[in-house]
C-alpha cells in the first residue's frame, strides 16, 4: 500500500480518467467535477495511478481502498518464496554412518527449498593440511546428497575450516 496516495483535494492534476467503484470509466473530466461528484454519492476520489496521462482516479470509500490494498499486499507475501540457510558441519574424522545422516539431512533441507552451508570443521594440526585432500573429504559427504544440487559458493577456507554452499539445482529437477 502507497503511503503518499492522494485523495480528494490532494489531487493536483487538473483532469483525471475517473471510474466507479464498479471499475466501469466514467470519462475524463476536470478534477474538481470528479470530487463533487464523489462527494455526492458519500464517497472519495482516489488516485490509482499518478503516472499515467492523465492520471486515473478512482470513485470509492477511502477505508474499503485501503482494506484491499492491504489484502493484496498480505496475498503477496504468502506467495513470496522464503529461503533459509543451514548450516551443517562435519569433520574430517567423522564416520561413514553420520556421513550418510548428515547427507539425508542435507537432502530433505535442499527439497524444501533451503539453501545448505556445508562446513568442514578444522581444528589444531587439520587446518594446515593440504587444501585438495580437504576438499577431498568434503566431497565425501557431496557425492552421498541424493537430490540434484549445484555449488554456489565453491570450497572456500573459512575461520572454522572448509565452507561451501549448496543450492537445489532447478533446471535438473
Amino acid at each position: 500500500m502507497s503511503r503518499f496516495t492522494k485523495i480528494n483535494k490532494q489531487i493536483i492534476s487538473p483532469e483525471v480518467r475517473v471510474l466507479d467503484s464498479k471499475g466501469e470509466s466514467l470519462g475524463v473530466m476536470s478534477t474538481e467535477d470528479a470530487i463533487s461528484k464523489a462527494e455526492k454519492l458519500g464517497l472519495d476520489l482516489i488516485e490509482i495511478s499518478a503516472n499515467s496521462n492523465p492520471p486515473i482516479a478512482k470513485i470509492m470509500d477511502y477505508g474499503k481502498f485501503q482494506y484491499d490494498e492491504k489484502k493484496k499486499l498480505n496475498a503477496a507475501k504468502v506467495k513470496a518464496v522464503k529461503t533459509e540457510t543451514k548450516v551443517i558441519q562435519i569433520k574430517i574424522g567423522t564416520g561413514a554412518h553420520d556421513l550418510n545422516l548428515k547427507a539425508n539431512r542435507i537432502s530433505k533441507w535442499l527439497n524444501e527449498g533451503n539453501r545448505v552451508k556445508l562446513d568442514l570443521f578444522l581444528i589444531g594440526r587439520t587446518k594446515y593440511m593440504k587444501f585438495d585432500f580437504l576438499r577431498e573429504r568434503l566431497e565425501r559427504v557431496l557425492h552421498l546428497v541424493t537430490v540434484s544440487y549445484k555449488i554456489t559458493d565453491g570450497p572456500k577456507k573459512s575461520p572454522k575450516g572448509l565452507t561451501t554452499l549448496l543450492e537445489r539445482d532447478k533446471t535438473k529437477s
